[in-house]
């Protein structure tokens, strides 16, 4: 006859092994109702966070009206914010841009009515002669003139149409003030007279002509550098008139371009002092800068 004793071996393993399997059971239970909460908590923090509201597919498409707002809807403030900042940067270009063109405006509009379009001050000189053919001339030894026959001297720079802007006039000779280029013209008038006493003793009925005569037209430059005056255009010609003529008319006309220093002086001359008529419509001399 056995003795009745406590649980067998088995039995008591087999409770230990429920016991395990019971407490692991409660644990992972326990560990996912925890975590499971902590992500709702997560989730519910991204969403009120300013971070998911950019997230929204339509977010920069809703109107911000201040009646729709919701309670503690977090991107209905991040829209007002960001709206708000869009506002304020826009105003501010405004008004940078109505600012600038004002500026640019008055600007202008001082620069149209204080500045002409040619700033640049005007160079440029236009004399005429005078019909005093006595006191027009320099003899044509005079010094530093280089064989260059007679400088003509009586030129007018305040009778119409002759003017001096930027130039100076002295002694007949262009007096340059600015350097640069300048274009240099003149025109010269000859007309032949011949004297009584060679008319009376001229045969009418000869076809012969008056002795040729040479009519050559200088235009010189006088500079600091150099001390006898520059030979700039000469024009030439030798005209020969019938006896049976009253008289000959001729004018040479020459100019050109060319470099021109502060101080240097420019002047006409001419090789025959008998033939020159001043006269102030076709006898002239002038010069102007081009740049």
């Amino acid at each position: 006859m056995l003795a009745s004793g406590g649980p067998s071996t088995g039995q008591t393993c087999g409770l230990v092994l429920i016991f395990a399997v019971l407490l692991q059971s409660i644990c992972v239970a326990i560990t996912f109702l925890y975590f499971t909460n902590e992500l709702q908590q997560l989730r519910d923090t991204y969403a009120k966070s300013s971070i998911a509201c950019f997230t929204r597919e339509n977010f920069f498409l809703e109107d911000l009206d201040p009646n729709d707002k919701e309670d503690d809807d977090p991107c209905w403030e991040v829209k007002q914010q960001l709206s708000r900042l869009i506002r304020k940067m826009m105003a501010k270009n405004r008004a940078e841009e109505i600012t600038s063109s004002t500026k640019d405006s008055i600007s202008s509009g001082a620069i149209a009515r204080d500045v002409p379009r040619n700033s640049a001050p005007r160079v440029a000189a236009h004399l005429t002669s005078s019909r005093n053919a006595r006191k027009a001339l320099v003899a044509q030894n005079s010094p530093m003139r280089n064989n260059l026959g007679f400088k003509i001297i009586s030129w007018q720079s305040s009778a119409d149409p002759s003017f001096l802007y930027n130039v100076l006039l002295n002694n007949g000779e262009l007096i340059i003030q600015q350097a640069g280029l300048y274009y240099i013209y003149s025109q010269t008038y000859f007309r032949f007279r011949e004297s009584e006493d060679a008319e009376l003793s001229a045969d009418p009925d000869s076809d012969s002509v008056r002795n040729p005569k040479q009519m050559v037209q200088y235009i010189s430059k006088i500079t600091d550098y150099y001390p006898e005056a520059i030979l700039l255009m000469k024009s030439a010609r030798t005209s020969c008139w019938s006896k049976k003529a009253g008289y000959g008319l001729y004018s040479i006309y020459q100019g050109g371009v060319f470099q021109l220093k502060r101080n240097d002086r420019i002047f006409v001359s001419i090789s025959y002092e008998e033939l020159v008529d001043m006269d102030k419509e076709a006898s002239f001399f002038g010069a102007f800068l081009i740049s």
